[in-house]
């Protein structure tokens, strides 16, 4: 008996202390998710917004919305002019390859004052301004023109020779603001001109040009004096076939060895020549007229 006592025992010890174990933990668990669901409660109440706020959290939604879809305009208080420096004879034409400057003028006419603060210009495309072609650097003065004042600002920029021969969009934007901070925009010049070429008379490529003409011209001329002198040179004449003549001068031959013979039939009269058969004819008649 007394074995089975001990036997119950081991076995009820190590079941009490696991049960001893998870209590606290059970108890932990039930509190805190007691503690969140309480939380969420709270936070669901605080989260819910009265039926008169809700138009109001709208209603500024909207005008954000509107704030940031309105296209900005120029001021009623501000006038803008725009004055070409260079090239000082503007025709909506602008050359290519050189410097464009021009001046913004802005007038103050309201009674307050506005900053200035930065000019920007572009290339567009003719049909559909909105189509950006060059983008040029956008510079800031941050400038304050006081009520019934005037200020100038400078602006350049190079055109591109690659857009030579065209026509093009130029828009050139004036940023400013009123000194309660609203911004406006002013499209100080929109319209389209036309991209020449300048005429400097003499510049690098006709230099060189030039020069390569004036090469190829010393070439041909040299070519045609060889040319010329190869047809002026004469042939040289065949060379005539020479003939053995003998001697012809009789004193530097000597006689000694030949036989006397010889020596006098070659000194013998020669025969005289051969008469034609009219003079034999004549002869013979002036022959027969002396026997009669």
């Amino acid at each position: 008996m007394l074995s089975r006592y001990m036997l119950l025992i081991l076995l009820i010890l190590p079941i009490a202390t696991i049960l001893r174990q998870n209590a606290p933990y059970a108890v932990a668990e039930v509190t805190v998710e007691s503690a969140v669901e309480e939380e969420e409660d709270d936070v669901q109440v605080e989260d819910t917004p009265t039926a008169a706020e809700q138009p109001d959290s709208s209603l500024t939604e909207q005008e954000e919305e509107d704030d940031e879809e309105k296209p900005l305009k120029p001021s009623p208080d501000g006038d803008t002019y725009m004055l070409f420096v260079e090239p000082k004879t503007f025709k909506s034409k602008l050359p290519a390859g050189k410097e464009v400057r021009f001046l913004v003028g802005f007038t103050n006419r309201g009674e307050r004052e506005f900053v200035l603060d930065t000019i920007d210009a572009s290339f567009r495309y003719p049909m559909d301004f909105s189509f950006y072609i060059q983008n040029y650097s956008t510079i800031g003065y941050t400038k304050v023109v006081k009520p019934k004042q005037q200020a100038t600002l400078f602006y350049s920029f190079l055109v591109s020779e690659s857009l030579s021969n065209r026509p093009f969009g130029l828009s050139v934007n004036l940023m400013y603001r009123d000194a309660d901070g609203h911004p406006y925009l002013d499209a100080v010049f929109n319209e389209t001109v036309e991209i020449v070429e300048v005429d400097e008379g003499l510049d690098g490529e006709t230099f060189f040009l030039y020069v390569f003409l004036a090469a190829c011209a010393v070439l041909l001329v040299v070519l045609g004096q060889q040319f010329m002198s190869s047809l002026g040179k004469k042939k040289p004449a065949a060379s005539k076939q020479k003939v053995e003549m003998g001697t012809q001068n009789t004193g530097d031959v000597d006689y000694d060895w030949l036989p006397k013979e010889t020596l006098e039939l070659s000194r013998s009269p020669k025969r005289s020549p051969r008469q034609s058969p009219k003079q034999r004819r004549v002869k013979r008649g002036t022959g027969s007229s002396g026997e009669e």
